[in-house]
C-alpha cells in the first residue's frame, strides 16, 4: 500500500511578531508549527496553497507528498494544518521511486490539477495526473540539467498561467554567476533569461502568483549563528526577461526554521500572502513550520532600485 496513515496533528499558533525589517514591503502575518505522529513526516520541501488560502499540498525530500487544509483563526492567522495521508510519489512505472531518484524539491500544481515535481538528484521533472501521485510521466531532460550539482539542483519549480513551467538550480556553479531559469514550454527547454546573484542567498522555491509575477524564495545558511534567513524577491514576467527586482522580505537568521517551500495567493483586499514551509530534515532540534508574510496591495514595482 502507498497510503502511509495521518494519525494525529498538533499545532502551535504564534502570535504576529515583526521578524522583516520594517521598512520591507513584507510584513509577518502568522506562523505555525505542525507535525503527525507518522516516521515519514518531516522533510517539506514543496508547498502550493489553494486560491483561498486554505487547501494546500506539499512533498517532502523523501518522495512523499501530502494534501490538506491550513486552520486559520477567525483573523485569518495561521493556527495549524489538517493533513491527509502521507503518499508516496510514483515512478514512471506506477511503482515505487527507485533509490537516488526520491529527492522532490519543487512542486507546481497547474490550472487542470495536473502536479509537477521538480527533483535534484536524478536532475529532472515529473508529471501527475492528480496529487494522489500514482504514475509520473518524466518530461524531457534539458540539456543544461546533466551538468547540474548533485543536491543542489532543481530546488524551484513554478507554473506560469500558461502552463509553461519554470525551474532554477539552488547553485549556479560560480559565486559571480547569475542563476539560469529553464523554462518548458511547447514540449522543450529553453533558458528565456538569468536570476542575478545577490549575496550569499541560494534559491530554494519559487512561484508564480495571481499578479503573473516571479516569485523566489531563497535562504542563506549563517554558520555562527546555527540558523537561517530567509529571503524573498519578486520580479515582473516577461517573454524573454525578469525585470523590476523588488525585495519583499529578508529575515535574519533563526527567525525561522529552513523555510523551501513558497507559495503565493491574494486575499480578498488584494493583499498578496507569502507563505512559506520548513524543511527540518528531520532532525529533532530543526521545526516543521509555516510561515506566512503579507505584501500590501498598495506595493507596486517602484521599489526596484533598492536592489541596485
Amino acid at each position: 500500500m502507498r497510503r502511509r496513515l495521518a494519525i494525529a496533528v498538533t499545532a502551535l499558533a504564534l502570535a504576529p511578531l515583526a521578524f522583516a525589517q520594517p521598512t520591507q514591503p513584507a510584513r509577518f502575518g502568522s506562523s505555525t508549527q505542525w507535525a503527525i505522529a507518522d516516521d515519514a513526516f518531516g522533510g517539506w520541501s514543496g508547498l502550493e496553497v489553494d486560491a483561498d488560502g486554505i487547501g494546500f499540498t506539499a512533498i517532502s525530500d523523501k518522495g512523499l507528498i501530502v494534501s490538506g487544509r491550513l486552520l486559520r483563526n477567525a483573523r485569518g492567522w495561521l493556527v495549524g494544518a489538517d493533513p491527509g495521508p502521507i503518499l508516496s510519489l510514483a515512478h514512471t512505472d506506477g511503482g515505487e521511486l527507485p533509490r537516488y531518484w526520491t529527492d522532490s524539491e519543487g512542486l507546481a500544481i497547474g490550472d487542470d490539477g495536473r502536479v509537477y515535481v521538480s527533483f535534484e538528484a536524478q536532475h529532472r521533472v515529473n508529471v501527475y495526473a492528480d496529487p494522489a501521485a500514482d504514475m509520473a510521466t518524466e518530461l524531457p531532460r534539458a540539456e543544461g540539467f546533466s551538468g547540474l550539482q548533485n543536491n543542489s539542483s532543481l530546488e524551484a519549480l513554478a507554473i506560469g498561467p500558461d502552463g509553461a513551467l519554470y525551474t532554477l538550480p539552488e547553485r549556479s556553479g560560480a559565486l559571480e554567476r547569475p542563476f539560469d531559469v529553464f523554462r518548458f514550454r511547447d514540449g522543450a527547454w529553453t533558458i528565456p533569461f538569468t536570476i542575478p546573484r545577490r549575496g550569499e542567498f541560494l534559491p530554494v522555491g519559487a512561484d508564480i502568483g495571481p499578479d503573473g509575477r516571479f516569485y523566489l524564495l531563497e535562504r542563506r545558511l549563517a554558520s555562527s549563528q546555527l540558523g537561517f534567513a530567509t529571503r524573498v524577491r519578486r520580479f515582473d514576467l516577461g517573454e524573454d526577461t525578469l525585470d523590476g527586482e523588488v525585495t519583499l522580505l529578508e529575515t535574519q537568521p533563526r527567525d525561522h526554521d529552513n523555510l523551501e517551500g513558497l507559495a503565493v495567493w491574494q486575499d480578498g483586499l488584494g493583499d498578496m500572502h507569502l507563505t512559506m514551509i520548513s524543511d527540518d530534515n528531520q532532525r529533532f532540534f530543526q521545526k516543521n513550520e509555516i510561515v506566512e508574510y503579507i505584501v500590501p496591495a498598495d506595493v507596486g514595482v517602484d521599489r526596484a532600485d533598492e536592489n541596485l
